[in-house]
């Protein structure tokens, strides 16, 4: 089984690199080369490939951008960034926009080709320095989450997680053997305590996830 891989870079030594790298491997395949986003969006759809390296920095559109839009077209595509950018910000609008890896240009070959099979055979790849970026954002919101969630009492707490789940005041109330007007009385005071004005910006607080 051969894997297709579309590159995407701007640099053309990089460029020349990786589809030097993948053509001189057994099992991969460099099926095209674009030095920025429009090109690649035009010519992606005439050859599908199974998995695409993608830069962030690009002339015009960014990579990010494309990869929402190529993502968006082809849903079964894999797409790993591969950037000299390795800050929290850029690591999670790739990953919203739909790449499953994210690599620093300074992986290896070895490495990059690693990567390249994992994705296609459904993980997600990561340097090892943008994983821990990615553990310890997550550490942070979960940490931040629990002390929002400390702020309440354990009633309060019970019916944030129903709301959380989808119940109505009138199905807590039934639940939890109260009156609705008890029900209001307590989301008022979760409001209160976790200084937001809304069910969505309460759980979004509480729970990140949601």
């Amino acid at each position: 089984m051969t894997i297709n891989i579309a590159v995407l870079e701007d640099q053309k030594d990089t460029r020349d690199m990786l589809a030097t790298l993948i053509n001189g491997s057994q099992g991969y395949k460099c099926v095209a080369t674009y030095e920025n986003g429009e090109d690649a969006i035009a010519g992606v759809p005439g050859l599908e490939p199974d998995v695409m390296m993608v830069d962030i920095h690009l002339p015009g559109l960014s990579g990010i951008e494309t990869v929402k839009k190529l993502k968006a077209m082809f849903p079964e595509m894999q797409f790993i960034m591969c950037t000299s950018f390795e800050d929290a910000d850029n690591i999670f609008k790739a990953l919203q926009a739909g790449a499953t890896g994210y690599l620093t240009k300074s992986t290896t070959p070895a490495k990059i080709l690693e990567a390249i099979s994992d994705a296609y055979n459904g993980g997600s790849p990561m340097s090892s320095n943008i994983a821990r970026k990615v553990i310890t954002f997550f550490q942070q919101q979960n940490e931040k989450a629990n002390k929002e969630l400390n702020k309440l009492s354990t009633r309060e707490q019970e019916i944030l997680e129903y709301l959380s789940k989808g119940y109505r005041y009138k199905e807590i109330a039934a639940l939890l053997f109260i009156n609705i007007e008890t029900v209001r009385k307590h989301i008022h005071n979760i409001y209160e305590k976790l200084e937001v004005n809304s069910r969505t910006d309460a759980l979004n607080k509480v729970y990140p996830k949601n």
